[in-house]
């Protein structure tokens, strides 16, 4: 949950569902469906009972540039004040929306659903599509979303490219802290070896991880160009190590550091 401080009139967080990003609706769905899950996910809060107008109005008075104004504005797949990126799409903005209704359009009509224009229409797909639900109780209207969303590929044709491309943003984002963990081990505790001889089961111990968490680590790594995993003079399969096997795991570091972005936080920062 993060808390906007420039909501005016009651003061409420603003909750965001934890499974927004890993699910890929992002790049399937208008600009508007994350400040529309966004307010979805604050109106399922405790505390709340009432329709999506009412929570608009309660945070917003009414209008937020962000969805649009209201739920009744025109759903896009820009930011009309956004500036154009004319390297990235040449065509231009006009053309460019046009081209994903066209393809976003015939990707619902494909799947039986209709084609949102508004905000509305979309709050209402997410209905259908079991993205979030709505409960009328004797205290008024009460808004919930599962714990884990449903996946666009679940429900709509997405086609090889954005299947792809979601498939690679679920592994980067299921990965990614593992390696974090697996790196800080390396650099911290081992001090940056070019290689070390190890197994799955050692590793797990001393980055608090399972065997399992850390074979995705690994293969994240090999599959990155980071590193090589080799038992004798051959090189294993990073996904068939069983946790007692030992293998060395042989570093690139140059080529970890050129394409993998680094944070560094000081304790006084935190």
């Amino acid at each position: 949950m993060t808390e906007n401080p420039s909501v005016p009139g009651p003061r409420r967080d603003l909750a965001m569902h934890n499974d927004w990003w890993a699910s890929g609706w992002e790049h399937v769905l208008p600009r508007q469906g994350f400040p529309l899950t966004m307010l979805i996910g604050t109106a399922s809060q405790p505390g709340f009972t009432g329709s999506l107008d009412d929570l608009l109005q309660e945070i917003f008075d009414g209008h937020w540039d962000m969805i649009g104004g209201n739920l009744d504005g025109a759903l896009t797949f820009s930011w009309p004040d956004e500036e154009w990126d004319y390297e990235e799409a040449p065509e231009g903005r006009e053309a460019c929306e046009a081209n994903r209704w066209e393809k976003f359009g015939a990707m619902l009509t494909a799947a039986g659903f209709p084609v949102p224009a508004t905000v509305r229409d979309l709050s209402e797909l997410y209905l259908t599509w079991g993205l979030a639900s709505r409960e009328e109780t004797p205290n008024g209207t009460r808004w919930s979303m599962p714990p884990v969303l449903p996946l666009p590929g679940d429900l709509l044709p997405l086609d090889a490219e954005l299947t792809k491309r979601l498939d690679g943003i679920r592994w980067t984002m299921r990965t990614g802290p593992l390696v974090d963990g697996l790196i800080k081990h390396l650099v911290d505790d081992l001090g940056e070896p070019q290689e070390v001889l190890t197994s799955l089961d050692r590793l797990a111990v001393a980055t608090g991880r399972d065997a399992d968490d850390v074979r995705l680590a690994l293969v994240e790594l090999v599959e990155s160009g980071d590193a090589r995993v080799q038992r004798g003079q051959e090189q294993a399969d990073a996904a068939r190590l069983e946790g007692h096997q030992r293998f060395r795991l042989v570093m690139d570091w140059d080529h970890f550091n050129e394409t993998r972005m680094h944070l560094s936080i000081r304790a006084d920062d935190a």
